[in-house]
C-alpha cells in the first residue's frame, strides 16, 4: 500500500526567518517525507534523517527483510526496544479503544489484496492472542501490520532527534505532522468533499485517516477487526503525539461520537478530534 490515507494537508509554516528555512525531502513507510527547518546546524540535522527513517523501516516495514516481517513470518521475536515501544502504544491503543485499534488485522488486509479466502484470514484476527514481553508472539495464523501507526511513530521519532539538537521550530510531515514550536497552519481535506477547514498546531502534532480514499478488494482499506462500516469519512486527531494521533484517528473511523467522546476523556495529550460523516458534515470533540 503506497499511502494509508487520501489525506491532503498543505502546511504553512510561521517560522522567524523563512528565508534560513531548509528541507528534506524524500520517502519512507509507503509515505513522502518532508521535514522544514530553520537555525544554525540544519543542514547537518537534515543530513541525519535519512538513516534515522532507514532504520524504522528495518523494524516496521512490510516490504523489506524487517523485524516485522520476520515476526510475521517466524511467529516469535525478540524485540528491541523501538519495536517493543510501538507495541505497548498499540496494546494501550487497543485497551482504550475497546478493540477497534487492531494491528492483527494483517491477514485480511493480505486476503482482500489477493483475492485469498476471507474467513480463514479473519479468524486469525485478535490482538488479545498476540503475547508481548521480552519475547513477542503470534498464534496461528496471525501476522501484524504497523500501517496504522508507524508514520505517526517515525514522525515523533525525527521530531524528537531534531529537539536533542535544539531546535525549537521544525515541521516534519509523513503524512502525519509533527511539530516543534509553530504555529503551523494545516487544511484538513476529505476525500469526497474537499476541503473542510483549516487548523494550527504548535508544539503537537496532527493525523487524518479517510477509510475510503483508498479500497482494498472494493473495501475501504482501514478494516474492522470484526468487518463492520467505518462511520465516518474522514477523522482528524490533534495530540501531543503523532503516533497516538496516528492510531486514534485510524480506530475512531468505527467509532460513534458518543464512543469517541468516551475515548477521548480516557487519553491524556490528545487536544481536539474532529469527525466528518458521509454527508461532509463536521462535528469537533
Amino acid at each position: 500500500m503506497n499511502r494509508r490515507r487520501f489525506l491532503s494537508l498543505s502546511a504553512a509554516a510561521l517560522l522567524p526567518t523563512p528565508a534560513a528555512a531548509q528541507s528534506w525531502r524524500g520517502r519512507a513507510l509507503g509515505a513522502d517525507v518532508d521535514v522544514t527547518l530553520t537555525g544554525p546546524g540544519a543542514q547537518a540535522a537534515l543530513d541525519a534523517i535519512p538513516a534515522i527513517l532507514n532504520g524504522i523501516e528495518a523494524q516496521f516495514s512490510l516490504y523489506r527483510d524487517s523485524a516485522l516481517t520476520r515476526l510475521n513470518r517466524d511467529g516469535h521475536l525478540v524485540p528491541d526496544a523501538m519495536f517493543a515501544d510501538l507495541c505497548a502504544l498499540c496494546d494501550r491503543l487497543h485497551t482504550v479503544t475497546d478493540g477497534l485499534f487492531d494491528p492483527t488485522v494483517q491477514p485480511l488486509w493480505r486476503a482482500l489484496a489477493t483475492g485469498a479466502p476471507i474467513l480463514p484470514a479473519r479468524s486469525a484476527i485478535g490482538w488479545h492472542r498476540v503475547t508481548l514481553g521480552a519475547r513477542i508472539g503470534l498464534d496461528h495464523g496471525q501476522a501484524m501490520t504497523f500501517n496504522g501507526v508507524a508514520q505517526g511513530f517515525a514522525a515523533d521519532v525525527v521530531r524528537a532527534h531534531l529537539a536533542a539538537r535544539g531546535f525549537t521550530q521544525a515541521l516534519v510531515n509523513m503524512g502525519e505532522y509533527a511539530a516543534l514550536g509553530g504555529p503551523f497552519t494545516v487544511s484538513i481535506d476529505d476525500p469526497a468533499t474537499g476541503q473542510i477547514g483549516r487548523t494550527r498546531i504548535t508544539g503537537a502534532a496532527l493525523a487524518t485517516s479517510s477509510p475510503a480514499a483508498l479500497l482494498v478488494g472494493g473495501l475501504p482499506h482501514i478494516l474492522h477487526p470484526k468487518g463492520q462500516p467505518a462511520l465516518w469519512s474522514t477523522v482528524t486527531v490533534q495530540a501531543d503525539s503523532a503516533a497516538l494521533a496516528d492510531g486514534l484517528s485510524t480506530a475512531l473511523v468505527f467509532a460513534t461520537r458518543d464512543q469517541t467522546r468516551l475515548i477521548r476523556d480516557r487519553l491524556a495529550g490528545v487536544h481536539t478530534i474532529t469527525l466528518i460523516d458521509n454527508a461532509g458534515d463536521l462535528t469537533t470533540i
